[in-house]
C-alpha cells in the first residue's frame, strides 16, 4: 500500500510495536495475522534516544526491517515520532535545554524508556540548539525511512502535550527562553506596555519584568490567564510547526502530516460519568465516544481526515490492577459510534499485550499469547465492511449541523485559573452535548476565533455554555451573528467577567447586557436536588443557597419547566421579553435582534445532561430549538447519525435502551438498502423494519 492507495480505503490499523520491541519474529507473524483478517495499516512508534543513541549515530535498521515486511504484505505503516524521549547526549551537551519548574529550578527527569508518557516533558524546544538537533534528527529519520511508499502518513507528536505536573510536580516552562517567547507574543498581542498596563491594571517599566504570576494554586490573574493561553495554545504550536516543517520538507512524497491528541480537552478537558449501573455505564462509553470524535471532527479544518489513532482494543491495566476485558460488541459499538461522529480511520492501541511497566499485559486487541481473541475477529469484521464503503467512510462525510457549542479557550483558561467552580464549564459543555446527541441533533463545536463570515450564516444555532469570561470582541462578533438571522442561546452570567479575569460592572458584559435586552437583579447559588453535592460547595454560612428548584417556562417556554443548576440569574427586562420564571422573578429573556434571535438562560442547563436528568428540561430544550427551526433527526427511540456522498450515505441507528427496538424506516428514493454487517433487512415497499438490539449499532448503507 502507498500513499496514494491510502486515500481509497478507510484504514483499519493496530499499533505493533513501541520500545522495548518483541522478537522480530513474533512482530512478523502478528503482521501477517493482521493482514489475514483485513487490516491494512500498523503503527510504528520511533523514539529519539533509540535511535541517535550517540550523536550523529543513526540506526534505523529495525523499522526498515517492519516496514519493508509491511509492503510485502500491501500493508501500509503509519509512522509515529517519539521527540520528548531526548538522547542523554542532548541534556549534556544543551544543559540549559531542561525545562525550568514552577518553583525556578530545572526538571531533573529525563527518561531512559518509553514509559511512562513517552518520554514527557522533555527538553524545552524554546532552546535554539535543543530545536535545531531536533530538526536534524527528524530530516534525517524522514529521509531514510521515506524511501518506503508504504509509510502513509507522519505523526509529529505522540499525544500532544508536557504532562509535567503528572510527573514532575509542577508546572512548566519557565526558563529564560520560554519567558522571552512568551514576552514577544504578548508585544504582538498589545500595541505597547501602556497598552497591557491598562489591560492588566499592572504599572509593568519594562517588558523584561512581565512574567507570569508564581503563586502556589489557582488564582485568576490576567498574567496566569495569558501564560497558560500561551503555553498551551502558542508554544506547543511553534514546536508542533517546527516538526511539520522538517517533516515537509524532507519528504518527496509529501505524504499527509498530523499530531496524535491523548484526548480532547471539552471544556476544561475533563471525561467523566455520572453513571453506576452496567447499562448506564456502557451507555455513557457509547456516549463519551461520541462526544470525543465530535470535538476532535470540529478542531479539524474543513475536509480533513479524522483519525483513532489510539482506539482502545484491550483491558485497561495500571500496575497490578487489570480492568474489564471488552467483549466483541464493546468494540462493535465503540467503533460503529465513532464512525457515526465522523472518524475516517481506527488504529487500535495495541496488538499484543503490553509487556513492560504500569501498562503490561494491557489495552490490546490479542491477548499475551494466541492468535485471535472476539475483540480482535470483531474489530476485523467491522473494519472490513467499512472498507467495503470507504467513499462514504474513509473520507470526510460529516454532512455538518445547524447547532454549533461554542468553545472559548479564553474562557476555559480563567476557568482553569480558579480555584472553585471552573470545573462547571466541561459539565456544562458536555450535558449540552449529551442532551442533542440524545435528542438526534448534530452538533459542531465552535471555538469563537471561527465566527467567521461562514459560521455567521452557516448555523441556526449557537449556544454559549457557562460563558464566565468573554471579550467584548467576541461578544461584537456573537451579536453580529443574530442579526444576520442567527439565533444565540446563553447561559447565566455572560462576561461576568472580561478575558483578562477583571469584573465588569453589573456583572454581565455590557454588549451582552444590551443584547438580552436585561439587567441583573440578582444572582444566587442554588441547591442540588436532594442536597446533592456533585458540584456545589459547601455553605460558608446560612442563606448561601436558593432551594432546590424547577424554573417555569412562559412565552415561547410556556407549559415547560427548566431545572436551575449552580446559581439563578434574575432579571430587570429592558426591551426583552421573560420566557423563564423564578416564582415572581424574570430568570430567562428572549428578544428579537436583526433578523435573528437572542435567549439568554438564568441558570446553567448543561449540567442536566449529565446529571440529574429529568425529561422537562429536555423537553425545554427541545422547544428552544424548534423555535430556531431545528428538529432531531431520531426515528422513534432510536438515535440517528449519518454519513453523507454523491450517491450513497450511511444511517447509524443507536439503540440507548435495555431492550431491543423495531421501528418502521421510510427508505422512499433509495434504490438500495443494505445492513453494513450483512444482517436481514425486512422491506416492505418504501419501508424497511428495523430492529436494533439493547446498546447496539445498526447502520444503513442507501444507494441512489
Amino acid at each position: 500500500m502507498n500513499a496514494s492507495q491510502f486515500n481509497n480505503v478507510f484504514p483499519l490499523g493496530s499499533h505493533l510495536c513501541r520500545e522495548p520491541m518483541p522478537s522480530m519474529g513474533e512482530l512478523r507473524r502478528d503482521m501477517e495475522n493482521l493482514k489475514k483478517h483485513g487490516f491494512n495499516l500498523i503503527k510504528l512508534q520511533e523514539h529519539w534516544m533509540i535511535d541517535e543513541p550517540a550523536e550523529g549515530r543513526y540506526d534505523f535498521s529495525r523499522y526498515e526491517e517492519l516496514i519493508a515486511q509491511a509492503a510485502r504484505l500491501d500493508l501500509g505503516v503509519y509512522l509515529g515520532l517519539t521527540c520528548e524521549q531526548a538522547p542523554a547526549w542532548l541534556w549534556r551537551k544543551h544543559p540549559e535545554c531542561r525545562m525550568v519548574g514552577r518553583n525556578g529550578f530545572g526538571i531533573a527527569y529525563e527518561a531512559q524508556t518509553t514509559l511512562p508518557g513517552d518520554g514527557k516533558p522533555g527538553p524545552c524546544y524554546d532552546h535554539a540548539g535543543a530545536r535545531a538537533d531536533m530538526v536534524r534528527f527528524i530530516t534525517r529519520l524522514v529521509k531514510t525511512l521515506g524511501r518506503y511508499e508504504n509509510i502513509v502518513v507522519w505523526n509529529t507528536w505522540q499525544e500532544i502535550g508536557y504532562w509535567s505536573v503528572h510527573f514532575c510536580g509542577q508546572e512548566i516552562c519557565y526558563c529564560p527562553n520560554t519567558l522571552a517567547a512568551f514576552r514577544a507574543w504578548l508585544k504582538e498581542l498589545f500595541s505597547d506596555l501602556d497598552a497591557l498596563n491598562r489591560a492588566w491594571n499592572t504599572r509593568y517599566g519594562d517588558w523584561v519584568d512581565v512574567a507570569p504570576d508564581r503563586i502556589i494554586g489557582k488564582y485568576p490573574l490576567a498574567q496566569n490567564v495569558a501564560w497558560q493561553y500561551f503555553m498551551d495554545n502558542v508554544q506547543i504550536a511553534k514546536v508542533l510547526k517546527a516538526r511539520f516543517e522538517a517533516i515537509r520538507a524532507a519528504d518527496s512524497l509529501r505524504r499527509p502530516v498530523f499530531a496524535h491528541k491523548g484526548g480532547p480537552i471539552i471544556g476544561s478537558g475533563q471525561d467523566w460519568t455520572y453513571a453506576d449501573a452496567p447499562h448506564e455505564a456502557l451507555l455513557g462509553e457509547m456516549y463519551s465516544v461520541a462526544r470525543h470524535y465530535d470535538y476532535i471532527r470540529s478542531c479539524n479544518r474543513r475536509g480533513a481526515r479524522v483519525w483513532a489513532a489510539e482506539f482502545q482494543g484491550g483491558p485497561v491495566s495500571t500496575g497490578f490492577h487489570k480492568g474489564r476485558v471488552p467483549f466483541a460488541e464493546d468494540i462493535r459499538r465503540w467503533m460503529l459510534t465513532a464512525v457515526g461522529s465522523g472518524v475516517s480511520a481506527i488504529s487500535f492501541w495495541v496488538t499484543r499485550a503490553e509487556i513492560m511497566a504500569a501498562e503490561t499485559n494491557g489495552f490490546s486487541l490479542l491477548d499475551s499469547e494466541g492468535d485471535t481473541t472476539p475483540r480482535f475477529e470483531e474489530a476485523a469484521r467491522v473494519g472490513q465492511a467499512l472498507n467495503r464503503h470507504a467513499e462514504l467512510f474513509g473520507r470526510p462525510s460529516w454532512p455538518g449541523a445547524q447547532v454549533g457549542l461554542l468553545i472559548n479557550e479564553w474562557n476555559y483558561q480563567f476557568c482553569q485559573s480558579m480555584a472553585q467552580g471552573g470545573e462547571n464549564l466541561a459539565r456544562s459543555v458536555s450535558g449540552w452535548h449529551r442532551m442533542l446527541w440524545e435528542a438526534g441533533i448534530p452538533l459542531d463545536f465552535v471555538e469563537v476565533s471561527e465566527l467567521d463570515e461562514t459560521y455567521l450564516t452557516e448555523k441556526k444555532v449557537l449556544i454559549l455554555p457557562f460563558p464566565l469570561s468573554i471579550s467584548e470582541d467576541v461578544a461584537q462578533k456573537l451579536i453580529l451573528y443574530v442579526k444576520r438571522g442567527g439565533t444565540l442561546i446563553s447561559e447565566a452570567a455572560p462576561g461576568r467577567v472580561n478575558e483578562w479575569a477583571f469584573g465588569n460592572r453589573g456583572e454581565i458584559s455590557g454588549a451582552f447586557a444590551q443584547l438580552f435586552g436585561v439587567r441583573q437583579e440578582s444572582f444566587a447559588m442554588v441547591r442540588e436536588p436532594a442536597d446533592g453535592a456533585i458540584w456545589s460547595p459547601p455553605p460558608r454560612t446560612w442563606g448561601e443557597y436558593l432551594p432546590a428548584t424547577m424554573l417555569e417556562g412562559i412565552g415561547v417556554l410556556a407549559g415547560h419547566r427548566l431545572r436551575a443548576n449552580i446559581y439563578i440569574e434574575t432579571f430587570t427586562v429592558q426591551g426583552s421579553e421573560p420566557c423563564l420564571m423564578f416564582g415572581a422573578q424574570v430568570a430567562g429573556v428572549r428578544r428579537a435582534v436583526g433578523k435573528g434571535t437572542a435567549i439568554l438562560l438564568g441558570t446553567y442547563v448543561g449540567h442536566n445532561g449529565t446529571a440529574y436528568p429529568d425529561q422537562a428540561t429536555r423537553s425545554a430544550v427541545a422547544a428552544l430549538l424548534r423555535s430556531a427551526d431545528v428538529a432531531g433527526n431520531n426515528v422513534g427511540r432510536l438515535l440517528v447519525r449519518k454519513r453523507t456522498g454523491p450517491s450513497k450515505d450511511a444511517w447509524l441507528f443507536t439503540n440507548p435502551t435495555e431492550r431491543p427496538i423495531t421501528e418502521t424506516i421510510s427508505v422512499s428514493g433509495w434504490k438500495r438498502v443494505e445492513d453494513l454487517l450483512g444482517e436481514q433487512l425486512p422491506r416492505n415497499g418504501d419501508c424497511i423494519n428495523l430492529t436494533v438490539n439493547s446498546l447496539d449499532v445498526r447502520v444503513l448503507i442507501l444507494t441512489k
